[in-house]
């Protein structure tokens, strides 16, 4: 069955001189992978710069159930990228997104508004032009709720009448913040618990608002990803974080 469909790279690795395998995130079907053949010369339509993880592409594919690698028969860019493959920060943050979507979405079938979310979120990021060094923990917050386990706000940090915050835990287990620690090892304890809250106030436009020294945006990425870990089977380290964390110094 042949299909049109919007796609977002997720990852691609050679196979042979002339193709490539590449993973895509697609609008109309879900996670898909690929078998593509990609011309020496450039004037295939197929062009192997098409494939760099975070590319938004409109792709026509022979679709077929059950199996494995899908054929593509042509594809185009649908919004080339202004000034994410020019920015070392921003690049940086792209290679990240798609190291973590390509775990976190293995299984992932048709999920139009998760697609949409992707796709606008790299947009936003591709026409920042500054106040972006908490892209990618906005990113992660939010995309637990289109995945299920977003966190329960019912019961949350508040200040008391002395202005000190309510001591509250935690649990990474059933996603909720609580009053005493629980039982089992999986939970933040109260300092962690407030970065929670605050990840969930924040918003791409409003980000930049949240001052976070180097140390503390490290802190709360790892803390983000033992969280996804214990919700998604066999997550594992990711090779982009290393780089990641030398950023915004």
């Amino acid at each position: 069955m042949l299909v049109k469909t919007e796609a977002i790279v997720l990852h691609s690795f050679k196979l042979g001189d002339t193709k490539l395998v590449v993973d895509m995130f697609t609008r109309e079907a879900g996670r898909l992978s690929f078998v593509v053949s990609v011309p020496k010369t450039q004037k295939g339509r197929l062009k192997k710069q098409y494939f760099q993880p975070m590319t938004l592409l409109e792709v026509e594919v022979d679709y077929r159930q059950r199996v494995q690698l899908q054929k593509m028969r042509d594809a185009r860019l649908l919004s080339p990228y202004a000034s994410i493959p020019f920015s070392p920060e921003k690049l940086a943050l792209s290679l990240f997104i798609a190291e973590f979507l390509y775990y976190a979405l293995r299984s992932e079938q048709q999920h139009v508004t998760l697609f949409s979310y992707i796709c606008d979120s790299m947009q936003w990021l591709d026409m920042a032009s500054a106040g972006y060094a908490n892209f990618h923990l906005t990113f992660l917050m939010r995309l637990s709720r289109f995945l299920g386990f977003y966190p329960n706000l019912s019961l949350t940090p508040v200040p008391s009448p002395n202005g000190e915050g309510r001591d509250v835990f935690f649990d990474l287990r059933e996603g909720q913040f609580c009053t005493s620690a629980p039982t089992h090892r999986d939970f933040l304890q109260p300092d962690d618990a407030r970065r929670i809250h605050i990840l969930m106030r924040m918003d791409f436009p409003t980000m930049h608002l949240y001052r976070l020294s180097r140390q503390e945006r490290n802190r709360i990425t790892d803390v983000l990803l033992q969280y996804y870990r214990l919700h998604i089977p066999q997550f594992p380290e990711l090779k982009s974080l290393a780089v990641l964390q030398e950023l915004w110094a």
